[in-house]
């Protein structure tokens, strides 16, 4: 046993070993995602079309997906500014029971998000806000709360790491030159913090684009309504469509990927946050 553990420990025979563990790991990862998508090309190739999918339904459900994926990531953003600020600079009873109530999008299935938010307008509130601003329940706006809702959890956690990040002496300053509490977060915290608020809109954004249990829940899975890319791809599948399923999977797979590669794109050609500064 001892010479084993010799040969093995002095020979560099358990470096090589783990290295070439790591590498066979590595190509097993990247050949079982590749596989993924091949085999959903080949189901899509070999399956027969139960029914016609137009052009008009695919550019519909891709301007669908962007544009509440956009109108959802941008609202959770706003929303999320002033909260984070209050979590990172201010100190109140409860904090940290308050700070796990807001854990709630991030740990609760959007399943179960989808199902509250359908109680919540079934309430006397949620009611009175439908009759007399606009309609969410089975509505387009449903789609942009329940992604926003999803997506509020992502948002608000990334800015406060951004805010916690800067230090509270650059405020301070601010202060001591006559500045408020506000002014000194509209110059001072919020220039400072720009880059990391703008990573936690796009990180939003590609969740947002394939949400998908909230948005049915309060949404529903209406063609042409409030059909997004995710919601065509469940539509299809009900239907025994597999060859529409495929299609909508693989044009979701581009437009999340291609998302994917911009977020890349914008955080490899900026510095890091505390070098920005």
């Amino acid at each position: 046993m001892r010479g084993i553990k010799k040969f093995w420990s002095e020979g560099g025979w358990r470096d090589k070993f783990l290295l070439f563990f790591f590498r066979l790991i590595f190509v097993l990862t990247i050949a079982f995602f590749a596989a993924l998508i091949i085999s959903t090309i080949i189901q899509m190739q070999t399956s027969s079309s139960v029914g016609t999918i137009s052009k008009n339904e695919i550019f519909f459900a891709v301007k669908l997906t962007l544009i509440t994926a956009f109108s959802s990531s941008a609202l959770a953003a706003l929303i999320s500014i002033p909260v984070a600020y209050i979590l990172s600079r201010h100190k109140f009873p409860l904090k940290n029971a308050v700070e796990t109530l807001l854990f709630i999008p991030v740990v609760t299935p959007p399943v179960a998000l989808g199902a509250m938010l359908l109680m919540f307008f079934k309430t006397p509130l949620g009611e009175f806000f439908e009759s007399h601003f606009f309609g969410v329940v089975y509505e387009v706006p449903g789609l942009v709360l329940a992604q926003g809702v999803v997506v509020f959890g992502i948002a608000v956690n990334v800015i406060k790491m951004v805010f916690n990040s800067v230090g509270p002496e650059y405020e301070e300053i601010a202060r001591t030159l006559g500045a408020t509490k506000i002014q000194a977060f509209f110059k001072v915290l919020l220039p400072l913090s720009k880059k990391g608020i703008i990573a936690a809109f796009f990180l939003a954004f590609a969740r947002a684009i394939g949400e998908f249990g909230a948005g049915v829940m309060l949404a529903g899975a209406t063609t042409m309504k409030t059909e997004t890319l995710p919601i065509a791809i469940y539509l299809n599948f009900s239907s025994a469509d597999v060859r529409g399923a495929c299609v909508f999977t693989l044009i979701s797979l581009i437009v999340s990927l291609g998302t994917l590669f911009l977020i890349k794109e914008y955080a490899e050609n900026r510095k890091p946050l505390l070098q920005s500064r």
